[in-house]
């Protein structure tokens, strides 16, 4: 499998592991996380609560991610570069789900006075936030090995399609949770997690067994130190940017309160202000944080700084409505069982998310990825906007399958771009920082719209939703508007010929 032509059963066998991943984040993120933190915190600040513990987690992830990649992009290790640390990384994911899921056994505490009066919070919340950070630290080691695979052994004309398999293996775990809503309903948690343990151990083993990578002799000469610095930088810059947005949001909204503005004038400024704060921190901590990540080589690589962008306008906008979809159907909808009923969305939702991600790596092979990524954005914006006005679960499930298309046409497309403009060199490194995009997506989405929401909400119940919804699918056409900034190699050698 050294840039040789790979056949299907290759092709799985590099992403297999995805699979393991994405059934602990689709698992966890729209099910199980509000389900805990509605069961450990107020009920009124329910959307900040959450909003808060996967702002922390994601901040772990935007550090680690990189960092693994890049320590695996200089690993010497006999068993391959990428394959010891995707091994490692999987077995520390098990220790660290059990710990998430003995989190409710701390409900009614004794040490819950210390927190309460020092912390504000209780001490099943915060057992919950070591093990998501814990969890972040482990899953993030492999993943930014994982993401080296594709650029070191698949040759480039079969990229969209490893990227297609890839992205079927991230979205094919939204019809095992038809399974895990019941069981999270009837409080079964423990359970959750054990199947999500032997997830990640079994997709593991398929990647580990059959990903036949070539050692490197040699260790890169550059050192560490100083790239793991502008991590932190990165990491940093971005956080800052984001939650600096948050506060500026969160002033606007108190003055315009103490002001006696009207509703519709709030729900206008403070919108709007909402959207300034998610595109701004974007733009803002992904350009200067991967322009610091990245070094003195930034200048030469302002199509995959502007991809990251893409990349993160596009995640934050889907992530953050499958993260409050839960509360959105138990507030609004309110329909009984609402973990149970995410579930069912998911599902139907997968049917078309998954033929188009087969489909649109195939397309971005023959058309380009960067047309696919355009077409992604817009469908997506489409099936937000039938979002807003839906008045039932079955529009409601409509509007999640136009999301669907467009978002597996994204995750294949989106994907096999950014492998054409990493260096081909350092491709750990480069896509671990992408790692921008994954994290920051839920840092943005959720740590700016989870405020905004219980804002609103206080004025009229599942107000917030409806405005935060209205964001999201303005970011969903940016996305569309970066496109315009980033040029594939063979461009910039045209125009410079």
């Amino acid at each position: 499998m050294d840039k040789k032509k790979l056949n299907w059963f290759d092709h799985i066998a590099l992403n297999a592991c995805w699979l393991g991943i994405n059934i602990a984040s689709g698992v966890i993120t729209p099910l199980l996380l509000p389900y805990l933190v509605l069961l450990f915190m107020p009920e009124e600040q329910k959307n900040t609560y959450l909003a808060n513990v996967r702002v922390i987690g994601l901040t772990v992830a935007m550090l680690v991610q990189p960092l693994g990649g890049m320590l695996s992009d200089r690993s010497t290790s006999r068993f391959g570069r990428r394959r010891p640390f995707i091994f490692g990384g999987t077995l520390a994911n098990v220790v660290f789900l059990a710990i998430i899921g003995a989190t409710p056994l701390f409900i009614g505490s004794p040490l819950d006075e210390v927190f309460q009066s020092s912390l504000g919070i209780s001490t099943a919340y915060a057992v919950l936030l070591v093990g998501i950070v814990l969890l972040q630290i482990s899953s993030n080691i492999s993943q930014g090995a994982l993401q080296g695979l594709i650029p070191d052994l698949v040759p480039e004309n079969q990229r969209g399609r490893s990227s297609g398999i890839k992205a079927v293996m991230e979205l094919l775990p939204v019809f095992l949770v038809i399974f895990i809503g019941p069981l999270i309903d009837r409080g079964q948690v423990g359970v959750v997690m054990g199947i999500v343990a032997v997830g990640y151990l079994v997709t593991m083993a398929v990647t580990v067994l059959f990903a036949r990578e070539t050692p490197i002799r040699q260790k890169p000469a550059d050192g560490v130190g100083d790239r793991f610095l502008r991590l932190l930088a990165l990491t940093g810059i971005f956080v800052g940017a984001t939650r600096l947005a948050v506060w500026l949001v969160s002033i606007s909204g108190s003055r315009l309160t103490q002001m006696g503005v009207s509703r519709e004038v709030q729900i206008l400024l403070i919108g709007l202000a909402g959207l300034a704060a998610m595109a701004g921190s974007i733009l803002i901590g992904v350009y200067f944080g991967a322009s610091v990540g990245i070094g003195k080589e930034a200048r030469q690589q302002t199509s995959f700084i502007w991809w990251v962008i893409n990349r993160l306008l596009f995640l934050a906008a889907v992530g953050s409505i499958q993260g409050f979809a839960q509360f959105y159907l138990r507030d609004v909808l309110q329909l009984p069982n609402p973990a149970t009923s995410t579930t069912l969305l998911l599902a139907a939702v997968a049917i078309f998310l998954i033929p188009s991600a087969i489909y649109g790596g195939s397309l971005a092979d023959r058309f380009g990825p960067k047309r696919l990524v355009m077409y992604a954005g817009l469908i997506a914006a489409f099936g937000t906007l039938i979002l807003l006005f839906a008045p039932n679960f079955p529009v409601v499930i409509l509007s999640g399958c136009i999301i669907g298309l467009g978002t597996g046409t994204f995750f294949a497309s989106n994907w096999a771009l950014g492998t054409e403009l990493a260096p081909p060199q350092e491709a750990g490194r480069y896509l671990g920082i992408s790692n921008l995009a994954g994290a920051g997506a839920g840092i943005v989405g959720a740590g700016i719209g989870g405020p905004i929401a219980d804002f609103f909400n206080k004025i009229e119940p599942g107000l917030g939703y409806l405005v935060i919804f209205t964001i999201y699918g303005a970011l969903f056409l940016f996305s569309v508007l970066t496109l315009a900034k980033i040029r594939l190699p063979g461009q910039r050698t045209a125009r410079s010929s």
